[in-house]
């Protein structure tokens, strides 16, 4: 059996309010969708997918990325040109860019990658072709 995730499923407080975000992102980084339904989504990239569903359970105020829980998801993203490319277009999508003071090595002088933070605080990575992460 080979290593590696088969799927990561995300609950998300309002998906429809960010479903465009995450489009425009998995699109960018060479997921392809697969399914979709009123409450989610899926994404696959090779055998590995990822799902987007609403949450049933709102008790909460929402995503903080600073809770115990998944802080962030990395992507490969392609060449660092291609992850300039994805930064700077980042905006216009709903990803705001973090630790921009330090891009592209917030990760340290030998990892390239960009940090990116949607309008309901999830956090995403998109590291190039030889970043290794140090997280």
């Amino acid at each position: 059996m080979a290593p590696g995730f088969h799927h990561v499923e995300v609950w998300i407080a309002d998906l429809d309010a960010v479903r465009a975000e995450w489009a425009w992102l998995l699109t960018q980084v060479g997921w392809t969708p697969t399914a979709e339904w009123p409450d989610g989504q899926s994404w696959s990239a090779g055998s590995a997918y990822l799902t987007l569903t609403t949450s049933p359970n709102m008790s909460n105020a929402g995503h903080d990325r600073r809770r115990p829980g998944v802080n962030h998801l990395a992507f490969r993203g392609g060449s660092a040109s291609v992850v300039d490319a994805l930064v700077r277009s980042a905006p216009d999508n709903g990803w705001l860019p973090l630790y921009a003071e330090r891009y592209p090595h917030a990760g340290g002088v030998d990892h390239y990658a960009g940090w990116l933070e949607n309008s309901s605080g999830f956090k995403v990575e998109v590291v190039a072709d030889g970043g290794v992460s140090r997280v």
